[in-house]
């Protein structure tokens, strides 16, 4: 039951929001007792942060799965935006602005924790990148890794980024082009040029 609670919130979360969905809405939309949810979550909180800890470990799993598989770095970037999304529903409900908001503690450590993950996985494309000869010679590695996931935190900012005027999908899509069209040489332009022609066919 406890798995199929979490598996519930997270959907519901990620749909509608964090502070959205009250314990209430849950147990209804589950048809058992709230009473039934408590025996497993002692509060809300407790849930949201059992909720995103496991999304935080399925997509991790996700990524580090892709990454092992050392396709093109360029392409690479594209399939973890395209896992992460599907995982994270497109956040149209934006719940990443409503983890922060309402749950400042766990949006903190999630981030600490996304921030480890995404260095490790930004440092080894780059590298990689350069040794292929898609990326520049002489790029400062560690900043680009910062600065990847410091734009990759911000797009989903929707008072910088309002939903109805920057669509999530399409504006994860120009965040990419964005970061890869500064770091890519003549050779990885050819390479962008046929991913993202290919994306719109």
């Amino acid at each position: 039951m406890r798995e199929k609670i979490i598996n519930k919130a997270t959907d519901m979360f990620l749909t509608l929001g964090f502070k959205s969905v009250t314990m209430d809405d849950l147990a209804h939309e589950m048809g058992i007792s709230k009473k039934t949810i408590y025996t497993h979550f002692e509060n809300k909180t407790k849930l949201v942060e059992t909720c995103t800890i496991g999304l935080f470990d399925i997509i991790s799993k996700g990524i580090d799965d892709i990454c092992s598989l050392q396709k093109n770095p360029i392409e690479e970037l594209y399939e973890i935006k395209k896992f992460a999304m599907m995982h994270l529903k497109d956040e149209k409900a934006s719940p990443q602005y409503q983890l922060q908001k309402y749950y400042p503690k766990i949006h903190q450590s999630l981030r600490m924790k996304q921030f480890s993950l995404m260095q490790n996985c930004v440092i080894d494309n780059v590298k990689r990148g350069i040794e292929q000869g898609i990326y520049r010679q002489g790029l400062n590695i560690g900043f680009v890794a910062r600065i990847y996931f410091s734009g990759v935190t911000s797009i989903k900012d929707h008072t910088l980024f309002p939903v109805a005027e920057f669509p999530v999908t399409e504006l994860m899509d120009h965040y990419l082009e964005y970061h890869l069209r500064g770091i890519i040489t003549p050779e990885g332009r050819k390479i962008l040029n046929d991913i993202i022609q290919s994306n719109h066919e």
